[in-house]
């Protein structure tokens, strides 16, 4: 009886991890796409995972930037670099911030 009820408990453990990893792995692919597509990212920041070496911002790989940093910044812009909460929704600017926050660190 006991051994059931661990089994059930460690099975339940398994699948919400499980299904966690395939969540980032989607979110991660996602905001990959963002990055070199809609929000047109590659053009002016390098990051090796997207293969892109622009020279504008910042190189993403050297900063490597927090995800709050990122969600901060993608929002609501910095230097030249402006805010994208009119041109993205909120699900594609925490894809993409979680993307660069991955991808370069």
């Amino acid at each position: 009886m006991i051994f059931k009820k661990f089994l059930v408990i460690i099975s339940l453990i398994f699948i919400f991890f499980v299904s966690k990893i395939s969540y980032s792995d989607e979110v991660f692919k996602r905001g990959k796409e963002i990055f070199l597509n809609e929000g047109n990212c590659a053009s002016c920041h390098t990051l090796s995972d997207a293969e892109s070496i622009g020279v504008i911002g910042p190189n993403l790989d050297e900063i490597k930037p927090s995800i709050e940093l990122v969600l901060s910044i993608v929002k609501n812009g910095r230097g030249v670099m402006p805010g994208y909460q009119e041109i993205l929704n909120s699900e594609e600017i925490e894809a993409v911030s979680h993307y660069v926050s991955k991808a370069s660190n």
